[in-house]
């Protein structure tokens, strides 16, 4: 998932609560180009970033039309 700092926190946190089996973190540096922001929409417009009193996880599951803005992203990005 293409996340910031603070999702990847939270998603530690989920790990160590046994919410999730594991997380791995790839650090790169993403332009914020407008695709970005098409997916930074779509994540605040339909998800609320959990604080560290969480209680569960939930997965961001995408349309299909962002599957392609992030495909997109990961092309520009010439990452997979």
């Amino acid at each position: 998932e293409i996340g910031n700092m603070v999702h990847n926190g939270r998603a530690e946190l989920a790990a160590e609560r046994g919410f999730i089996k594991e997380v791995r973190i790839l650090q790169l540096n993403i332009p914020h180009s407008r695709n970005v922001a098409k997916y930074e929409d779509y994540i605040n417009s339909h998800y609320k970033m959990q604080d560290e009193s969480m209680d569960h996880w939930e997965e961001w599951k995408r349309t299909p039309a962002m599957d392609k803005v992030v495909a997109d992203i990961l092309k520009e990005n010439h990452i997979g």
